[in-house]
């Protein structure tokens, strides 16, 4: 029998890699606990355009490559992006993300951290990606440290930042309050014949209440004056953009997705003409997923936490819909759910087994994700050598 793994990532606990890992495991161990023959498991680690996403291009072919370059707080930085030909998927997390932050004493972000971190990373690895020969870019934003309107990435390619006094202006959102000038003149020529690929749920513009500063400030230490801070700094970047391209700069600034990444989204919709797609519709398709699934028996997909947030369109409810248009069966794994029965058969999931059904301890879960997600696997394949997948019917109820 054919089972197709296509997981996202158990945040705070494994990758997806390593979900597809001790998945495939517990499935071949159960496989042969009922004397039947192994199975022809086939991985593909999927993300929603966030963090996993390279995890998710490797799995598909990609090759991963890696730059050095300046991490959100200036530190220099190694991180990775993947080719495969003329394509590359650029993970903005690895370069520019929160993660790459130390953390203040309360264990948040610090304030500074907010206003003076900077994409400049982002864009040197968009560089990188060029300079290996690439001329269509997926850029995989989420998890982002900065609220700098996306300047840093374009300072990467080549812009210069000027005051009224033609200096550089430091890194980070707070700075683009003294703009005065922005110079194209050593902007990147190859981007004239690259096309870019926003890959993005949010979809916030880039100013004012449901702004980048407003909304997603606060995650990353932004004080209440921060934001409104950051807020105007950002109109001033606007401002000053469309003097220098006209009026689709104030234009970007309103488009869904301009608030992505700190304002991220803006450049990339404003400057580098990027199409904005949901992260789960582009990294299915690069994955190849609609055509990796004939001849499937089953697709067990999943995510840490599989709740009614999930349902809006998060990771396991691409692969449950591109599972269906196949008539594959689908199942969920997940560290918990709050879904009910008619949610999961309305969602297209036949079943939803929750480490929770096995381990009470939500600590423990986190902490044993692997080997509980292997019992899983076993008993998903019990159910499999009787030619149906494990329900509440066949087996103890799995859900909380």
């Amino acid at each position: 029998m054919r089972v197709v793994i296509a997981p996202d990532k158990f945040k705070g606990s494994l990758s997806a890699p390593e979900v597809c890992s001790h998945l495939e495991k517990g499935l071949q161990r159960g496989a042969a606990a009922a004397a039947v023959s192994p199975l022809d498991i086939v991985r593909i680690p999927v993300a929603d355009g966030g963090e996993g996403t390279l995890d998710a291009a490797v799995g598909s072919g990609f090759t991963r490559r890696t730059a050095t370059v300046t991490g959100p707080q200036g530190q220099a930085v190694e991180a990775d992006f993947a080719v495969r030909g003329h394509e590359a998927v650029i993970e903005m997390a690895t370069a520019s993300g929160l993660a790459l932050v130390p953390k203040a004493g309360n264990g948040q972000p610090d304030s500074a951290a907010a206003t003076m971190a900077t994409s400049l990373g982002t864009g040197q690895l968009i560089r990188a990606a060029l300079d290996a020969g690439c001329r269509r870019i997926v850029l995989g934003v989420g998890g982002s440290a900065n609220t700098d309107g996306g300047a840093g990435v374009l300072q990467g390619l080549g812009a210069r930042f000027l005051d009224n006094r033609n200096n550089e202006l430091p890194p980070g959102g707070a700075a683009l309050a003294n703009l005065h000038s922005i110079d194209f003149t050593d902007f990147e020529p190859r981007l004239v014949d690259t096309r870019f690929v926003l890959a993005s749920d949010v979809d916030n513009p880039l100013l004012g209440a449901q702004g980048a500063a407003a909304v997603f400030g606060p995650q990353k230490g932004a004080t209440p004056q921060d934001v409104g801070m950051l807020d105007a700094a950002l109109a001033r970047f606007v401002e000053v953009l469309a003097r220098e391209i006209g009026f689709r700069a104030v234009k970007a600034a309103e488009a869904p997705g301009a608030g992505a990444a700190g304002g991220v989204g803006y450049a990339a919709i404003a400057v580098l003409a990027a199409t904005r797609r949901p992260g789960i519709d582009v990294v299915l398709e690069f994955t190849g997923l609609a055509d990796r699934l004939a001849g499937a028996d089953l697709v067990i997909t999943g995510e840490g936490s599989l709740d009614e947030q999930s349902l809006l369109g998060k990771t396991p409810m691409g692969v449950a819909r591109a599972a269906a248009a196949q008539g594959v069966p689908a199942v969920a794994v997940c560290g918990r759910t709050t879904l009910d029965h008619a949610q999961a058969a309305a969602a297209g999931f036949a079943d939803i087994h929750a480490l929770t059904a096995l381990e009470t301890d939500v600590n423990r879960c986190i902490a044993e994700a692997g080997p509980l997600l292997e019992q899983l696997g076993t008993q998903i394949s019990a159910g499999l050598a009787a030619n149906r997948p494990v329900t509440a019917d066949t087996k103890e109820d799995l859900r909380v």
